[in-house]
């Protein structure tokens, strides 16, 4: 059965067979330990037959974590465009996404992966689909984040991801797919709109006794809003259900995409300036693109409730995802697939006399293939086109056996306490020339958390916790952070030889935070302050077309900030309805004391993010909206010597409801007054005031529309 399924390799893990010993032993244990007074229903377990909702369910688990998360209701989601992430994350405290005009958005929560590129892997999150790893050892890949296939998203910012075994800076995002409890009967949608923008999708969904299914086709092009900037995916989608008997659930997923996209390049200030849809000359000259020919995924999760208060739940999910970088004068052809899984066990129970919820769990990432072949895009130094320059592997494990407790000290005041144990395993070597390197590195780590969680009236509660994050380097950055290159070798002179170690990067937080219901509205305020030590810090050292970015364990930083959203009702009548929605972000993010840069910031993001919209909805179905971004200026080097401008920018969406829901239909305007901006920061060393190429162009002024048919 699905729930016990490991790999043989995955079996020989420490970490793997200890937790296999304790599961084993806990739901022995747990068979024989229900009484009738601790017969309660854990949340959100069994299947029901029937369209549900869950996200109050959802909004309920958040109240119960000792620090801040965002629960992003989607199901609905059709009045307005929904080309990539940002579309998704918007309006959200503590979260800063920005598009570079393709699906590689830049996501960031308290500073993680702050200064990688956008359109590459991204850093610093761990994500899931469906509670299933996405993220593996050398990052998260993007093209199977398609809006249009979630219901809801889940976010536990910063350390609190602890709770699900993920233990990276910027804590765990989860996206939720649609199911056909929640989406049942077959739906059309059409966008359309500036810069060559079409997208249309088609999802059919329903149940069947006791199978419930969501099937979806999608696909997209783009012109983009910079020149060079052309893509296009496709891909298709499967979430199917069964309930095999009241306390029996499986449920499988299957993901197809493949996306293509040129690659525009950055731009300096006084470029976006004067012309921010011109592509940097680097990237033009060598036809950069990034092609990806097919991402599949397949996976299953199987929920067994072994009573009243105990459940058992395994996950395992296998992911390919061939790559063809073409976006420098070399290209890579890069052959990855992961195994993936997660098994997690919850038990309510009593514990010295009080209330309690016991966790653990058991989230790993493997690493079946990550291999490398470089040649030449172009004919160089006497060696024609495609000329073998290298072949390299990198390869990566990471296992984390987490647990966790929430006791009720009382029934307003709850005790949240967690520990984790990660082991990771990195394998680099390059094989080809043969007097190329290798590195095999393996390293123990553990993250401590505790909080506390204090009901002080029915609308308000107040949280706070001391916890610890793991982060261990990517494998690809140990080569191409090495500063040994191979000599004499013919075309493989220059290029990166030795791959090097690099730390794990460390954070202790400490958080602090309220959140509830008041006469303005739903409300949250989070603050919080982390000690990074080894921060892994990218920079890129050489320009396109020849384009070379490192990584290295900077000395050690801080992040802190403050996280604040409140959804108001300005005026009601019936269902007439005035609303506003506002998040705030405030980032300080800073070394400490470094020999070279003092106390810098660390470039990369804004330290003011703000995001409102403003709604009036009408008894008729019509609604409209008006929006606004401000961001503040941001550093684009770690010498802080030049700065990228701040932006305000405004937006309009006007749409309508039918009845019943059975049509919706919006006209959205994008970017009012055209302004001309930098929406991603990719950092230099010290450019001494130089006006580099390092910011990616935020779109400019756009019309978009759409349709939504929905059959019953």
């Amino acid at each position: 059965m699905t729930t016990l399924l490991l790999s043989h390799g995955a079996m020989r893990h420490p970490i793997a067979r200890l937790a296999m010993a304790l599961f084993a032993g806990l739901a022995m244990q747990a068979a024989d330990a229900a009484t009738p007074d601790q017969a309660v229903t854990l949340d959100a377990v069994k299947v029901a037959a029937k369209r549900d909702d869950e996200i109050e369910p959802a909004r309920s688990q958040l109240e119960r974590v000792a620090g801040a998360g965002n629960v992003i209701d989607l199901s609905q989601a059709a009045d307005g465009r929904s080309a990539g992430t940002a579309d998704v994350l918007a309006y959200q405290p503590g979260i800063h996404a920005q598009s570079p005009g393709n699906e590689g958005v830049k996501v960031s929560i308290r500073g993680s992966g702050i200064n990688r590129a956008p359109g590459a892997h991204a850093s610093g999150i761990s994500v899931s689909l469906d509670g299933l790893p996405l993220t593996f050892s050398g990052g998260t890949p993007y093209e199977l984040l398609e809006p249009l296939w979630v219901s809801r998203v889940e976010v536990l910012r910063g350390a609190n991801g602890l709770d699900r075994g993920a233990l990276a800076l910027g804590g765990a995002i989860d996206y939720i797919s649609r199911r056909g409890l929640d989406s049942p009967g077959l739906e059309l949608r059409l966008e359309a709109g500036s810069f060559g923008y079409r997208k249309r999708a088609l999802g059919v969904g329903g149940v069947a006794g006791d199978v419930d299914y969501y099937l979806s086709l999608v696909d997209s092009q783009t012109d983009g809003y910079q020149q060079h900037a052309a893509g296009d995916g496709r891909g298709a989608m499967a979430n199917i259900g069964w309930r095999i008997d009241p306390d029996l659930e499986t449920r499988f997923f299957l993901r197809w995409r493949q996306t293509d996209h040129q690659t525009p390049g950055r731009l300096t200030r006084a470029q976006i300036r004067d012309n921010p849809r011109q592509a940097n000359p680097g990237y033009l000259a060598i036809d950069a693109q990034r092609p990806q020919h097919g991402s599949t995924w397949i996976g299953n999760t199987t929920t067994l409730q072994l009573d009243a208060d105990t459940t058992l739940q395994a996950g395992l999910v296998y992911h390919r995802f061939p790559m063809d970088l073409n976006e420098s004068l070399y290209r890579q052809q890069l052959d990855y697939a992961d195994l993936n899984g997660t098994l997690d066990y919850t038990h309510r129970h009593t514990l010295f006399g009080r209330h309690s919820i016991t966790t653990l769990g058991l989230r790993f990432t493997h690493d079946l293939d990550a291999n490398v072949r470089e040649s030449l895009r172009f004919a160089s130094n006497g060696y024609p086109a495609g000329t073998l320059t290298r072949r390299f592997e990198h390869l990566g494990t990471d296992v984390v056996l987490h647990t966790g407790n929430d006791m009720a000290l009382t029934p307003r005041l709850h005790l949240v306490t967690g520990l984790a144990l990660i082991h990771t395993a990195r394998q680099v070597q390059v094989t080809w020339p043969s007097s190329g390197g290798r590195l095999s590195e393996h390293d123990w780590d553990h993250a401590p958390r505790i909080g506390l969680t204090w009901q002080a009236t029915p609308q308000a509660q107040l949280f706070g916790n001391l916890s610890r994050s793991v982060e261990p380097a990517h494998p690809w950055s140990m080569i191409w952070s090495s500063s040994q290159f191979f000599a004499g070798n013919g075309a493989s002179t220059g290029r990166q030889r030795t791959p090097v170690q690099l730390d794990n990067q460390r954070a202790d937080t400490l958080e602090l935070g309220a959140r509830g219901e008041a006469a303005l509205g739903r409300w949250e305020l989070t603050g919080y302050y982390a000690h990074v030590r080894h921060e892994l810090l990218a920079v890129e050292v050489q320009p396109a077309p020849n384009l070379i970015v490192t990584e290295s364990n900077a000395s050690p930083t801080v992040h802190r900030g403050i996280e604040a959203g409140l959804d108001s009702t300005l005026w009601q009548s019936g269902t007439a309805r005035l609303s506003l929605r506002q998040a705030y972000t405030f980032s300080d993010f800073r070394y400490r004391h470094d020999a070279r840069f003092g106390d810098n910031l660390l470039p990369g993001l804004p330290r003011h993010f703000y995001q409102s919209e403003l709604r009036y909805d009408h008894p008729s179905g019509l609604y409209a909206t008006i929006n606004t971004e401000y961001a503040s200026k941001m550093a684009v080097d770690y010498a802080n010597s030049f700065w990228a401008d701040a932006h305000v920018i405004f937006g309009t969406r006007l749409g309508f409801d039918a009845p019943g829901g059975r049509w919706q239909g919006w006209l959205e305007a994008r970017n009012l007054a055209a302004r001309q901006y930098a929406a991603t920061v990719t950092p230099g060393y010290d450019d001494a005031g130089a006006d580099a190429a390092r910011s990616t162009p935020g779109e400019g002024f756009g019309v978009y529309a759409g349709l939504r048919w929905r059959f019953e």
